[in-house]
């Protein structure tokens, strides 16, 4: 089984107002990752929130269990990380595909094609690429779990990444979502 985790912790000061909530194209950041990991191999998904958690969760349209609060969510998105994986403990979980909120334009199909990478090869990290560049979501084999959680704050998930730079497989995509960090209105204007 994988776990999704949506990082949606953040306090969205350049868009103004929470990212979870940033209706595009008829539906939430949120309810867009939401539907994109709909998987049959992911069995588990959390939402972390932080900033504004009340506010959210009474208008967010996820099942509650989901929900897991990151309440040192200044810390940056790699605390957030480390609070999805905590809830976690316990659990039968292969591997971690961390989605962050401010990248929803992931589509079903890729994450089907990053789980079949994940299930096909025995690479630590599998991470989508568009042309060239690297993007996100990006999945974690369990036993990064560890180095995760003592990964520096200041360099985050990527710490982790670097050091296993050959144990990585790509996912070449056309899909340019992979890049686009909507994180202020303008960002999202450009796409309407």
């Amino acid at each position: 089984m994988i776990a999704a985790i949506i990082l949606a912790a953040g306090e969205s000061r350049r868009m103004g107002s929470p990212k979870a909530l940033v209706l595009f194209r008829g539906s939430t950041f949120v309810e867009h990752l939401l539907a994109a990991t709909r998987h049959p191999r992911i069995g588990m998904t959390r939402i972390v929130l932080g900033a504004g958690v009340d506010e959210i969760r009474v208008r967010l349209s996820a099942d509650g269990s989901k929900i897991v609060v990151n309440h040192e969510w200044e810390k940056g998105p790699l605390s957030s990380i480390q609070v999805g994986l905590k809830s976690l403990e316990g659990t039968e979980v292969e591997g971690a595909l961390i989605c962050p909120v401010d990248h929803p334009l992931v589509t079903p199909h890729l994450v089907a094609s990053m789980i079949e990478a994940f299930d096909a090869t025995s690479c630590a990290i599998i991470l989508p690429t568009y042309h060239g560049r690297r993007g996100h979501p990006v999945l974690f084999r369990s036993d990064l779990f560890s180095e995760l959680m003592v990964a520096p704050m200041e360099t985050g998930a990527r710490w982790v990444v670097r050091a296993h730079a050959n144990d990585i497989a790509s996912v070449p995509t056309e899909e340019e979502g992979v890049i686009l960090n909507l994180d202020d209105p303008a960002s999202l204007a450009k796409l309407a």
